[in-house]
């Protein structure tokens, strides 16, 4: 039987059986609508409250300011959508970053095509915002700021808290994708100054289908979707009763044994990169070497496609990502490490590890053993590698 070995846990995890076990009955026994007067209906409302109890308590947020969703793309929309809507006659001045998830940059995008404002901060080349660079392009228009947690494709965190006291100071909301950090970084949207969160469940083990997304009380803001008075007349559409107890037990569960996990992934991720480093030649890491998710590691490749490489891992049982899974038709290379300073051609060769909690030290030991080979196969095809002999780097 052939290897099998996941290093694609940003794109998605498996789900937690204990997850999973919690989820089950609410399919079957406890299958009540939520917003109906029985007892069925009842029963499902009682297990939905107390999931929204456990994720607002893990975020130290109210339980009435967490809203759930079918997605961490339709939270970021709402977010973004909801509070440019609501405060347009205040300003219609948005302020993201070059290197958002497309769910906030496509949002931003559509906006622009309404009328608005958006300015899109450059990052450093490990793909940091400046606050001061925040700071400066409020104006007396801006009425949100929306800078992701930490990033999808090279896992580096970003200063929220820092940016968070900035808004606050400025009066302008702040909202952050953190579909990517919950799980991994501790949160508390109250000592971080966040305005709105967004999440997903699939993200740390839960059920996919099921998000969620944090609304401080106050915030001024519209609903995304019509038709039903669900989730306190903000978001219609029947309640996903067994997706919600499943993301709020992922989310309990990640957050015990986040310190656990964590220093086991970084261990294991240091490892990795060191180990490719070490092996091969003409490598760059992308990302802060320090300031990154415990389970990233986005490596590039000088003179060979990050496809081939993909393909390549998986003939030998390793599934990887180039980049986010949401782009993954696309051919083009991606907006993240183009926006660090790569150059097109580098940014093809790029390769995503993301380490999860079942991944082991025998894995990444026949990850190490693995790639160089392939990389040094690759290369004798590739017309570019012929450069290197004449010293010329595309770094």
């Amino acid at each position: 039987m052939k290897k099998r070995i996941y290093f694609d846990h940003a794109a998605t995890t498996a789900i937690n059986r204990e997850v999973l076990e919690a989820m089950l009955p609410y399919y079957s026994q406890e299958f009540g609508n939520p917003s109906s007067i029985h007892s069925y209906g009842q029963q499902a409302k009682k297990a939905v409250d107390q999931a929204r109890d456990k994720t607002a308590k893990v975020l130290n947020a109210g339980f009435d300011e967490i809203f759930f969703t079918g997605s961490g793309t339709e939270a970021d929309n709402w977010a973004i959508h909801g509070v440019a809507m609501a405060n347009k006659k205040k300003g219609n001045h948005i302020i993201t970053s070059a290197i958002e998830h497309h769910a906030v940059l496509y949002t931003c995008q559509r906006l622009e095509k309404a009328g608005f404002r958006v300015t899109y901060l450059p990052v450093d080349r490990y793909g940091l915002v400046d606050p001061k660079q925040v700071e400066s392009e409020i104006g007396p228009d801006t009425i949100l700021v929306s800078i992701m947690l930490a990033n999808n494709e090279i896992g580096t965190i970003q200063p929220i808290k820092e940016i968070g006291k900035i808004t606050k100071e400025k009066g302008v909301y702040l909202h952050t994708d953190a579909v990517q950090g919950v799980g991994s970084i501790a949160i508390d949207v109250c000592d971080m100054n966040i305005d709105l969160l967004s999440l997903s469940a699939h993200k740390f083990y839960g059920p996919k289908g099921i998000g969620a997304l944090y609304i401080r009380k106050g915030t001024k803001m519209t609903p995304l979707l019509y038709g039903g008075a669900q989730e306190r007349n903000r978001r219609a559409g029947t309640e996903n009763t067994p997706g919600i107890v499943g993301l709020a037990t992922a989310i309990e569960l990640a957050r015990s044994n986040m310190e656990e996990n964590n220093q086991r992934l970084i261990k294991m991720r240091d490892r990795l990169i060191d180990g490719v480093m070490t092996k091969i030649d003409n490598v760059v890491l992308n990302g802060h070497p320090e300031l990154r998710l415990p389970g990233n590691a986005n490596l590039s490749f000088e003179f060979i496609e990050g496809e081939s490489m993909l393909l390549s891992l998986d003939l030998k049982g390793i599934a990887a990502s180039s980049g986010s899974a949401c782009t993954s038709g696309s051919l083009d290379p991606s907006h993240v490490l183009l926006a660090i300073g790569l150059s097109h051609e580098i940014a093809h060769g790029s390769l995503r590890l993301s380490l999860g909690i079942d991944n082991t030290e025998e894995e990444i030991d026949y990850f190490l053993d693995t790639l160089p080979e392939i990389v040094a196969r690759l290369r004798e095809m590739s017309p570019l590698f012929l450069q290197k002999k004449g010293g010329y780097s595309y770094v």
